[in-house]
């Protein structure tokens, strides 16, 4: 009914938890979400793990597991395969979120593997209430879209900062890592253009993989550039075919050691590289 346009209201998220506490969702499998599968909302002290998440590669807005304006969130030790990213952290949605002003913070995502045409793991692109303090690791990812995505816009607001993310694995990707602040629609026209997102002290470490069309894409805003994007231990591999792309770069600062293809010229000066020298 959704494809043929003749629903009359909006698919369900499987899963919506709001507003609770001390929640654990542990050895379920999930399948065939109308929408997205697992959504605690202003929620904390969350624990998903074991958890198989599976839906067809084609079905819209199909993410995994999406903690929005919540804390202390551990996600660990699952299988997810949708259609759209398979761990999305979120905060609010342009004015709203921003009036709420409640972030996610505290989020841990470890040892979880999957596929998707989308994300693999991703910030945003609803950040208007924030996102600080994630640590990402151990994962592995295969035929994706992107395997990292940090994703904002023009009229989200909020801060994304102190995010980790090491040991990641990824093959067979359109792109490994994309960092953008033009990406995502609004909810209506009342957005506030002014609201301008910041994307600060982000560690990307350990990275590698093969078969990936473009190996990076960080594509700030030229009125609140990125700042503190740090790389380092990153190799990923083409795919050997005319769709390889290089890194691409526009308003960042932070720095790069080791990685190869080799990054942009804007991540490669040694003064920007020892903006991140704490942080190799």
């Amino acid at each position: 009914m959704w494809r043929q346009r003749t629903l009359q209201f909006t698919r369900p998220n499987l899963i919506e938890l709001m507003n609770s506490r001390g929640i654990i969702i542990s050895n379920v499998i999930f399948k065939n979400s109308p929408f997205w599968n697992i959504h605690p909302v202003y929620c904390s002290n969350v624990v998903i793990h074991y958890v198989t998440i599976l839906a067809p590669a084609d079905s819209p807005n199909t993410d995994g597991i999406d903690p929005d304006s919540s804390s202390h969130v551990c996600i660990e030790d699952s299988y997810i395969s949708t259609g759209d990213d398979l761990v999305a952290i979120k905060s609010g949605w342009d004015e709203y979120g921003i009036s709420y002003g409640r972030p996610s913070h505290g989020i841990t995502v470890r040892r979880v593997t999957g596929s998707s045409p989308f994300a693999g793991i991703a910030i945003g692109s609803e950040t208007s209430g924030g996102v600080e303090d994630v640590l990402v690791e151990h994962i592995s990812l295969y035929n994706m879209g992107v395997g990292i995505h940090l994703k904002t816009n023009i009229g989200r607001g909020g801060v994304i900062r102190n995010i980790t993310i090491s040991n990641v694995y990824i093959e067979n990707a359109r792109k490994g890592i994309k960092i953008s602040g033009d990406v995502g629609d609004h909810p209506d026209e009342y957005y506030n253009p002014n609201a301008l997102p910041v994307v600060k002290d982000v560690v990307i470490k350990n990275v590698w993989g093969q078969r990936v069309e473009q190996p990076g894409l960080i594509r700030g805003l030229k009125n609140a550039p990125f700042r503190g994007i740090c790389l380092s231990n990153i190799h990923l591999g083409g795919a050997g075919g005319p769709r390889d792309l290089p890194w691409q770069c526009s308003h960042v600062s932070g720095g790069a050691v080791q990685v190869s293809p080799w990054p942009c010229s804007e991540l490669t000066s040694g003064q920007k590289i020892g903006s991140c020298s704490s942080s190799f």
